[in-house]
């Protein structure tokens, strides 16, 4: 009896189910998408049939792509005892047991396990540490999905030791193709009932879903429980219907993962490129997902120094003064200062030469920092003594309020790091440069040398060590 009871349970929940998990594809027949990973031929799909899977195996993909399904169809397929764990819930007792049983089926009755941690980017160091040895002997075959990148939230040893598939989200005849089979299933889906959507209302939810399958079933099941029949006996779903169940896209923004880092990427890139439109884009995303306006506020500043420079200074005050003023503002509103700024630097003439500093870093990194020139130290204590300050030749005592005279130390006069572009503004400081660096070396009697020149990676080497 307990077993009639537990088998009426299990058939009420699975009907009382989501359409969206009621419609999980089963076989590898009936999933869409993803065919350059599971297409006939392909390497997953081959080992799933012969079930061979041996190799533990990595699912990266965004919410809706199939990670879930494709790990249950393999446990449908497989004769191997199959567990599953949610990262979110589990935890080292929890991988203790699951080991211990797996050791002991192996044990008794030579029976492969294949274990399934859903969200794994959950699971701390000490937790991945934990299955490590397991995958490595063989007592765990691992099925890991997430939807970070793995290289970031996956141990190193872990990814060593699996195949890497990475899902993309489905396109949109894909995820049509789903709401129509979820319309003419009899068993799970509506086939049963007088359900008839139009084109153009099913398109409208597949554009809006963003290639998540589960957001645009979610969608279609509000729209045919909430619509009324009509005199017909008919459940229409038109366009309307369909624009009111999914009213708003659903934007796959983690701000500590990696839509996060590859949307201000996206924007930073926008930017230097003198892309408004790509900037705007990027912007309204990060907005809309909920970013912190002062996050983007600070990139805009980093920006203003870094991208746009001495080709524009006004940059910076503009961002500046937009950062006042959010603070000021809030949002709603403060978003019209941070979009002024974003379209002021995008448009912008654009330099990269403060990065110079960097090459006056290398120059002492790799050769010492120089002695002070003499005439260049504090008179104000010794110079009575020691001569400080002696020679000094105060530039506006002279024409044009410059005086030819070494401000480096003396091993390295001559030396230039600053090196202008011809761009905006300046260009009329590279003419002006380009004058008083002759004149100085003339006077000096010293030959012009450029400091170190320095590679992208070496320059991002210093920004990380500050």
């Amino acid at each position: 009896m307990p077993d009639l009871f537990d088998q009426a349970a299990e058939s009420f929940a699975n009907e009382e189910a989501p359409l969206a998990a009621r419609m999980r594809p089963r076989t590898l027949d009936e999933f869409i998408g993803q065919e350059d990973i599971v297409g006939p031929g392909r390497l997953l799909r081959r080992a799933v049939e012969a079930d061979r899977l041996f190799s533990s195996v990595l699912l990266w993909g965004p919410p809706g792509t199939g990670k879930t399904t494709l790990a249950r169809i393999i446990a449908n397929r497989t004769r191997s005892h199959f567990e599953t764990l949610n990262a979110v819930m589990a935890g080292i007792a929890d991988i203790r047991r699951v080991v211990a049983d797996a050791r002991e089926r192996r044990k008794l009755y030579r029976q492969r396990t294949i274990l399934l941690v859903d969200e794994i980017h959950r699971f701390n160091k000490s937790q991945q540490d934990a299955l490590l040895p397991h995958v490595e002997d063989g007592t765990l075959t691992l099925i890991g999905a997430t939807t970070e990148n793995p290289y970031f939230e996956v141990n190193q040893a872990l990814i060593s030791r699996s195949r890497l598939f990475q899902l993309r989200p489905l396109n949109e005849t894909h995820v049509a193709a789903l709401m129509r089979r979820a319309l003419a299933d009899a068993e799970r889906g509506y086939g049963r009932r007088s359900v008839r959507a139009d084109d153009d209302a099913l398109a409208h939810i597949a554009h809006i879903a963003g290639g998540d399958a589960r957001n645009a079933l979610n969608a279609l099941e509000l729209a045919v429980e909430s619509t009324p029949v009509d005199a017909q006996g008919i459940v229409h779903i038109d366009l309307a219907a369909a624009q009111d169940s999914i009213q708003k896209r659903a934007v796959l923004y983690d701000k500590e993962g990696d839509a996060h880092y590859d949307t201000i990427s996206a924007f930073i890139k926008s930017v230097r490129g003198s892309d408004p439109d790509a900037a705007l884009y990027w912007l309204a995303k990060m907005l809309y997902a909920g970013e912190d306006p002062r996050f983007v506020i600070r990139r805009l500043l980093i920006l203003a120094g870094e991208d746009v420079g001495m080709a524009d200074p006004q940059g910076l005050v503009i961002v500046s003064a937009a950062a006042q003023a959010f603070e000021w503002m809030g949002m709603p509103e403060g978003m019209y200062p941070i979009v002024t700024a974003t379209l002021y630097l995008a448009t912008a003439p654009k330099s990269n030469s403060a990065g110079s500093y960097f090459r006056a870093r290398a120059q002492i990194e790799r050769e010492g920092a120089g002695e002070v020139p003499d005439h260049l130290k504090d008179a104000n204590r010794d110079a009575k003594g020691l001569g400080h300050g002696a020679g000094y030749a105060y530039p506006h005592d002279f024409d044009g309020h410059w005086a030819p005279q070494n401000y480096l130390p003396k091993e390295i006069a001559g030396m230039s790091f600053y090196a202008p572009t011809r761009e905006g503004y300046e260009g009329e400081v590279q003419q002006r440069l380009e004058r008083w660096r002759d004149a100085q070396r003339r006077a000096l009697g010293v030959a012009g040398r450029e400091g170190p020149q320095l590679t992208q990676a070496e320059i991002e080497r210093m920004k990380r060590e500050r």
